[in-house]
């Protein structure tokens, strides 16, 4: 019964025609890349973060060891392209608050593409719960038509209800928790990304690994914290 093809017409294209007319094309045209990062699993983000510290402190020994250019071999081999450009410009001797504003200027123009693909789906999550009281209006219009025939008035009617329930259930159950599900994401990638530069201008202090490992500690939950102690344990159990 929920299987109505006009029900179905007036929430689906309806919606797709709203935002159509929200967005450039431009705007919409990476909408698939963006469903594919709300389906996709990715790496836990206590796991990257603990991934990052490794990482940094490891670079950090072998700045303390070898010096800062020693590093350029291991950041050309690095698979954070973000961290790569970090460590680039580190072994090129750059100014400290010139990578401060590089570094950031990158994380605020991913914030703003992050923002737009996330307001695709607010957009959609607002549009729909409104068309399905227009198709609501619509099917009560046509019951309206058929008044004296009780089959294809109840058959209008249905479609009424139906078109309702379709529209609530898209705004609410689907587009707006796509956008908040983006909106966690990129505030992980963020958080990520600025535990990066914070360990990339460390190393250029030529603060040692411990002191290092122990600040980018600080910007983990007691949780993830925990989570990184036994992690360090099992490595030297292994040993």
């Amino acid at each position: 019964v929920f299987v109505n093809p006009a029900a179905l017409t007036i929430i689906f294209m309806g919606t797709c025609a709203s935002i159509m007319n929200s967005f450039t094309s431009n705007e919409l045209k990476n909408t698939g890349k963006l469903f594919k990062i709300i389906f996709s699993s990715g790496e836990n983000a206590s796991h990257a973060k603990i991934k990052i510290i490794n990482t940094v402190v490891e670079l950090a020994m072998e700045a303390r060891k070898e010096g800062l250019l020693s590093l350029e071999a291991k950041g050309e081999n690095l698979e954070d392209p973000f961290m790569r450009k970090g460590i680039k410009m580190l072994v090129d001797g750059a100014d400290p608050d010139y990578m401060l504003d590089v570094l950031s200027l990158e994380i605020e123009a991913m914030e703003e593409r992050h923002a737009m693909g996330a307001s695709i789906f607010s957009s959609a999550g607002a549009y729909a719960p409104t068309l399905g009281v227009l198709g609501a209006v619509f099917g009560l219009i046509a019951a309206m038509g058929h008044i004296d025939d009780t089959e294809m008035m109840s058959h209008a009617i249905a479609a009424a209800f139906i078109a309702t329930i379709l529209g609530i259930f898209t705004g609410y159950v689907l587009w707006n928790p796509f956008a908040s599900k983006l909106k966690i994401k990129s505030k992980h990638e963020v958080s990520e990304k600025k535990m990066v530069i914070e360990g990339i201008l460390s190393i250029q202090k030529g603060e040692p690994p411990m002191m290092v490992k122990d600040k980018l500690m600080a910007l983990l939950s007691a949780e993830e914290q925990k989570m990184m102690a036994a992690e360090s344990n099992d490595g030297k159990d292994k040993e």
